[in-house]
């Protein structure tokens, strides 16, 4: 697939079209930061912004998105919905207060964040299916344009169809050499869902990595650079978070080099470099 600028687009499976390149703002601190952040991400032409209740910067973010002047239509925002708000009322409620805290008529992407929260552990099916009633609600009243989840894996996805009159759009989960995810890739492409990669750094971790650097190298490229080049590649939607403006700017920079096949295989070949996934059945939160 080639892709050009950060105004290209996947089509997502309800014809909704997103932005191939995601600005991510996990563990980005509210106010000052987050607004500056995702400002100086508008403009470097960035589209496409997520961010999540559990952030806590939903207000940052909106007030960016109102201080740029970038045309809401032109924009693809993506929040999420936390663990402590799982069930049909609760999520109803997280979705108004998201739309409240972020300043905005509409949603592109709302996301079911964990699948499994440790409150929940003997119901977690049931209150999914709850919150995703909610959701296709708010799909249906206009609030949101696309309904997804985060995090989850087969049995998790398994139960969620059974009820589901809307299918999930999209995927997000840890994704980067360290941890390829195969499995829970193949269950996305088999769903046409798409796989968005949070964590395409490695969460920074295989910045220094020696192979990554290498690679770099090759293509005269920052190792930021070639993992972000490494999830488009592969098909992914990468989410790379910064607070720098050089660093938001470069990141974007992806569009002119493609790595060979030899490198992209030198990079599939860094499991467990910077970490794995956590498994969402046995998180503590």
């Amino acid at each position: 697939m080639e892709f050009h600028s950060l105004q290209d687009t996947y089509t997502l499976n309800n014809g909704v079209k997103i932005p191939v390149i995601g600005f991510g703002t996990w563990q980005t601190p509210n106010g000052e930061v987050a607004k500056e952040s995702v400002l100086a991400a508008l403009n470097s032409d960035y589209r496409h912004i997520d961010t999540a209740k559990a952030y806590g910067n939903e207000k940052g973010v909106g007030e960016a998105i109102k201080k740029s002047g970038v045309n809401r239509h032109d924009l693809f925002v993506t929040t999420k919905l936390w663990n402590e708000d799982h069930g049909y009322e609760n999520t109803k409620k997280a979705i108004d207060q998201s739309l409240l805290d972020l300043d905005l008529d509409y949603l592109d992407l709302y996301l079911i964040h964990w699948p499994n929260p440790v409150a929940m552990r003997d119901h977690w099916a049931e209150l999914n299916s709850e919150s995703w009633r909610a959701m296709e609600e708010a799909v249906q009243a206009g609030k949101i344009r696309a309904i997804g989840v985060s995090n989850f894996r087969k049995n998790h996805l398994d139960a969620l169809m059974e009820n589901a009159a809307i299918k999930p759009a999209v995927n997000q989960i840890f994704l980067n050499p360290s941890d390829l995810q195969p499995e829970v890739v193949a269950e996305n492409k088999k769903l046409d869902l798409l796989s968005e990669a949070y964590s395409p750094l490695g969460t920074g971790g295989l910045l220094g990595n020696e192979t990554v650097k290498k690679v770099a190298e090759n293509y005269g490229k920052s190792p930021a650079q070639v993992l972000i080049r490494w999830s488009l590649q592969h098909g992914f939607l990468p989410l790379p978070k910064s607070v720098h403006p050089e660093y938001i700017e470069a990141n974007a920079d992806v569009f002119d080099f493609e790595i060979s096949p030899e490198d992209m295989a030198a990079l599939d070949g860094l499991h467990g470099a910077a970490g794995v996934a956590n498994d969402p059945d046995k998180v503590n939160f």
